[in-house]
C-alpha cells in the first residue's frame, strides 16, 4: 500500500479505507511456546517496534492490559493475551535496545510495566502531533490527516477482558499498530523540518524515564460531584461509601462506577439516611445492584455520621499548590499581576511556535512561579525554578528569559495594570 503522506490532510470521504491488516488478523498468543517464538522473531526484526495495549476501562477494577499488540519489520504483527501470558519481561528484554512507538504512551506504559515491559527509548506519535500543533491528535484522526488512511473505528471502548475476543475486535487491535511506524517516520521528518525534533526527543526521554504513578492521597476526593459537599461529616459519609464501594469493586474486579455511581454516593451523603427504607427512597438507589447492597451502604453511611470529630476530613485538605487563581486579585493582587503577565508571555511563545500552551509549560508551573517566585528574579533563578518543577531543557531555554521579563514588568506596574491591558 502506497502512503499518501505527501498528499496533505484528507477527509474521510476521499481517504483510502484501511479495514484489513496486510498480513491478516493473527490469533492471540496464549501458550508459552508461542511467546518464545514471538520473542525470537521480534528480536530478529529491524527498525522501531509499534506497541499498543487494550484495557477494560469502565468495565474492570484494574487498569491492567487485556491485549498487547506489536508490529515490527521482519516480524509482522503479534497479538498477545496477557491473561494467559502474564509475564512478558522476556519480550521486554528482547526489545530493550529498540525504539518503541506508541500513541499516547502515558496511557499504556503503566499497564505494560505491570507485565514486565519497560522501554528505554520511545516515540510517542500523539505527543509529536501536539508539538507540531496539529489540531487533531487521536490516532484515527492523525492517520487520516498524515497518511490519508481511514482506520476502522468502533471498539476502543470495548470490554477487552471478554474471552474469547471477537474477530472484529482483533482486527481493530491489529490495525492500531499496522501503520504506527509509518506515521512515526512522517512525524519525525515534520519535527525535524520545524526545528522541534530535539524538543520531542527530550519529551520522549522524560516519558520513558518517568517513575510509576504514586498512589493518590485520599482518592475518594475524586468522586464526581464532590464540590456539592460542604460539611465535614457529609465528607466522612462520602469517604466511607467510597471505601465500601472500592472493596466490592476490587473483590469482584468490576469498575467502581458499575457497583455504585458517584452520583449515588453524593446524594446519599447529602441526604444522610440512617435506614434502608430511607436510602431506597432516594431515586439514585433504584437500581437492582444498589438495592441488593443497601445494607452495606447504610452501614457505611452510619460510620460516617457517627465518626469521631477528630477523624472527620477537612473540607479543603492541606496541599502545597497555590490557591485557585480566581481568588488571587483579592488575596494577593501582586501575584495576580505576575500571573497575568506570565500567562501572556507563555501564550505568545506558544502561538509563535505553534504548539499548545500546556506543552510549552504546564499551567501548574506557571501558577507556582507567579505565586511564589524566586527571591531574586533573574534568568538563572527562573530557569532553576522551572527545572525543579519538571520543565525540560528545551522548555527552559524558550521560557526562562520571557518569564523573567514578565515578572519584572509586573513588579514595576501599578496593581491591576496587566488585567486592564487584557494580559
Amino acid at each position: 500500500m502506497t502512503s499518501r503522506a505527501e498528499a496533505g490532510p484528507s477527509s474521510e470521504e476521499d481517504a483510502a479505507p484501511f479495514l484489513e491488516p496486510r498480513d491478516g488478523v493473527p490469533a492471540p498468543l496464549e501458550a508459552a511456546g508461542e511467546l518464545e517464538e514471538a520473542v525470537a522473531a521480534f528480536a530478529a526484526g529491524s527498525g522501531p517496534v509499534a506497541i499498543d495495549a487494550e484495557r477494560a476501562s469502565g468495565y474492570r477494577y484494574s487498569a491492567r492490559a487485556y491485549l498487547v499488540q506489536l508490529r515490527r519489520a521482519g516480524a509482522g504483527t503479534a497479538l498477545i493475551d496477557p491473561i494467559a501470558l502474564s509475564d512478558l519481561s522476556g519480550l521486554g528484554a528482547a526489545l530493550a535496545d529498540t525504539e518503541w512507538v506508541l500513541h499516547a504512551a502515558s496511557q499504556d506504559l503503566p499497564c505494560l510495566a505491570e507485565i514486565g515491559m519497560r522501554p528505554t527509548l520511545l516515540f510517542d506519535t500523539e505527543l509529536a502531533g501536539r508539538l507540531l500543533g496539529m489540531p487533531r491528535v487521536g490516532l484515527g484522526a492523525m492517520v487520516l490527516d498524515v497518511l490519508g488512511y481511514a482506520l476502522e473505528k468502533g471498539h476502543a471502548a470495548a470490554d477487552w477482558s471478554t474471552r474469547p475476543l471477537p474477530e472484529p475486535w482483533l482486527r481493530y487491535a491489529a490495525l492500531d499498530v499496522e501503520v504506527l511506524v509509518e506515521l512515526r517516520d512522517v512525524l519525525e521528518e515534520r519535527l525535524r523540518a520545524a526545528g522541534k525534533l530535539e524538543w520531542a526527543r527530550e519529551e520522549f526521554a522524560a516519558l520513558a524515564a518517568a517513575p510509576p504513578p504514586a498512589p493518590r492521597t485520599d482518592p475518594w476526593r475524586r468522586t464526581s460531584g464532590l464540590h456539592r459537599i460542604r460539611k465535614r461529616r457529609q465528607l466522612a459519609v462520602v469517604r466511607e461509601l467510597w471505601q465500601a464501594r472500592d472493596g466490592v469493586a476490587r473483590d469482584r474486579d468490576v469498575a467502581p462506577g458499575r457497583v455504585l455511581p458517584d452520583a449515588a454516593i453524593v446524594e446519599a451523603a447529602l441526604a444522610s439516611p440512617r435506614s434502608v427504607p430511607d436510602l431506597l427512597a432516594l431515586p439514585v438507589f433504584g437500581g437492582r445492584s444498589t438495592r441488593r447492597r443497601a445494607g452495606l451502604w447504610v452501614d457505611a453511611i452510619r460510620r460516617g455520621l457517627d465518626a469521631a470529630e477528630s477523624t472527620l476530613p477537612e473540607v479543603s485538605p492541606p496541599h502545597d499548590s497555590p490557591p485557585p487563581a480566581r481568588s488571587w486579585p483579592d488575596r494577593d493582587p501582586a501575584a495576580a499581576a505576575r500571573l497575568a503577565a506570565a500567562r501572556a508571555a507563555v501564550g505568545a511563545l506558544a502561538d509563535e511556535h505553534e504548539l499548545p500552551v500546556e506543552n510549552l509549560l504546564t499551567p501548574d508551573t506557571v501558577r507556582r512561579l507567579a505565586w511564589a517566585p524566586p527571591e531574586s528574579v533573574d534568568v538563572a533563578t527562573v530557569a532553576g525554578f522551572l527545572r525543579r518543577h519538571g520543565a525540560r531543557e528545551w522548555q527552559v531555554r524558550l521560557t526562562a528569559s520571557p518569564l523573567t521579563g514578565a515578572l519584572d514588568r509586573a513588579g514595576r506596574e501599578p496593581a491591576g495594570a496587566a488585567e486592564q491591558r487584557g494580559d
